[in-house]
């Protein structure tokens, strides 16, 4: 398996070097330049295995060996040994034609856990087998941070610094990153949204001199090993159903802000997974809503709501897809992205639009209907969904079909967003661990939405 940039300007390079490269030296994004396809009876020989089983079958596909057979199975199985649940990401039963897909027994109590436990121990086992500094920068909606954090804390040869937009996220998010003491994490609270935040980073590791002085590595998911990672629980879900139901086609409804998590899934279907439909859950800041709706990509106003972790306009996963629905052609995304960086907007062909259609469908989910969908599968099935895996219930009900059997991404537990539980008049027990960070100190540096500001700050942490 070899790696390309979405804008043709990186060479073909191995599964470690584009783990380490992050944002593609071109700007692009990195992706796999051919994407494995798997046979039915290869499908039905995964499906009896195990989470951890299946995700060393699906690596082995993208790892070239560089990473030996028994030392990538040790990575495995540290990086799932923290999570609360035998079988990772179960999956349950809400009624015949919806499931939950639980993505949230990790140490931090949402999705971005299975990736990114996974990334902290591989980067302490290239750190170690290198013998190099590695210099972790990223920025968060609320969850990358705290789980990013989590994988690498007191790592040796490792830092991290994480951005996140200042009173945006929500206290428990803010409390797991900052509550964290080990002087190789530092946090940023910067004065802006998340977006302002993710476009300083795609900045700083733009520029060449500076991603290289620094030894930056990317933890967010311009990283494909992130993206690669979230593919597994695609798979494992569907063959829990499928065992169930016998389904042939499922759908799959994904609460995504930044399309990192539904490109997992596209990538899935890719692969031959049998998805029906992709089901994309929004919330206000619905750009991507608006793509698959009407093929134009353009950010509106940014707008804060009761599941802040999609409160995104500017997707960075965006370009993968775009890269395939316009037939794979990086010289003309390298065109379509410059215009879009000078224009703000990118519209695409009746043709392309009719691809797109043919495999996603979307609804963005307003305030309300968020509230509303908590509040009745509360009442209804005694199950208590966290803001933006209500979106993803609320989406499967508006757009899929009679009778179609869809799974829905449960991506954070309720106790990380008590505010919009309370806005219910629910009261929630915490889990011990989220109860106990109320209780301890926080650490974080409050600074201006300013590249350079933000590059010396990072410099300076760096090099201490």
């Amino acid at each position: 398996m070899e790696y390309i940039s979405t804008r043709g300007k990186v060479g073909s390079i191995g599964f470690v070097d584009a783990f380490m490269m992050g944002l593609a030296n071109d700007g692009g994004l990195l992706i796999p330049k051919e994407i494995p396809t798997f046979s039915e009876g290869t499908l039905q020989a995964w499906s009896k295995l195990s989470y951890t089983e299946l995700v060393l079958e699906i690596f082995s596909y993208f790892t070239n060996d560089e990473i030996p057979a028994d030392e990538l199975k040790e990575l495995v199985t540290a990086s799932y040994s923290t999570f609360r649940h035998p079988e990772v990401t179960p999956v349950k039963k809400l009624s015949d034609e919806l499931y939950l897909l639980e993505l949230f027994h990790g140490p931090t109590f949402a999705f971005k856990d299975i990736a990114l436990q996974f990334m902290g121990q591989f980067y302490s086992y290239v750190a170690k087998k290198k013998g190099a500094k590695i210099h972790i920068l990223g920025a968060t909606s609320g969850d990358t941070g705290a789980s990013a954090i989590e994988g690498v804390r007191g790592k040796e040869g490792i830092k991290i610094c994480i951005l996140h937009p200042h009173g945006k996220v929500s206290k428990v998010q803010e409390l797991q990153m900052t509550t964290v003491q080990e002087d190789n994490v530092l946090n940023l609270s910067v004065d802006g949204n998340f977006d302002d935040c993710q476009r300083i980073i795609k900045e700083l590791f733009a520029d060449l001199d500076f991603k290289a002085e620094n030894q930056l590595a990317a933890i967010n998911s311009i990283n494909f090993v992130r993206i690669l990672a979230q593919t597994v629980y695609y798979f494992y879900a569907y063959f829990q159903v499928a065992k169930e139901t016998g389904s042939v086609k499922v759908n799959f409804s994904v609460p995504t802000g930044n399309f990192g998590d539904i490109f997992a899934g596209y990538l899935a279907k890719r692969m031959g997974l049998p998805i029906n439909k992709l089901i994309l859950a929004t919330n206000e800041n619905n750009i991507l809503e608006r793509f698959i709706n009407e093929g134009v990509y353009m950010p509106g106003d940014f707008r804060m709501t009761h599941s802040p972790s999609m409160d995104i306009q500017v997707a960075s996963n965006f370009e993968r897809y775009l890269y395939y629905v316009l037939g794979e052609d990086a010289e003309l995304i390298t065109s379509i992205m410059e215009q879009f960086k000078v224009e703000g907007e990118i519209s695409i062909s009746a043709e392309a639009l009719a691809k797109v259609q043919a495999e996603f469908a979307a609804h963005g989910v307003l305030g309300a209907e968020c509230l509303a969908t908590i509040s009745n599968y509360k009442e209804e099935t005694n199950y208590l969904l966290d803001p933006h895996s209500a979106c993803g219930v609320a989406a499967a009900k508006q757009c899929a079909g009679e009778g179609e059997i869809t799974i829905s991404l449960a991506t954070a537990h309720p106790g990380k967003f008590n505010e919009a539980i309370e806005l219910c008049g629910i009261e929630q027990q915490y889990p011990e661990q989220i109860q106990a960070l109320f209780n301890q100190s926080q650490r974080q540096t409050r600074i201006a939405g300013d590249k350079a500001a933000i590059a010396a700050t990072i410099e300076q942490f760096y090099r201490s």
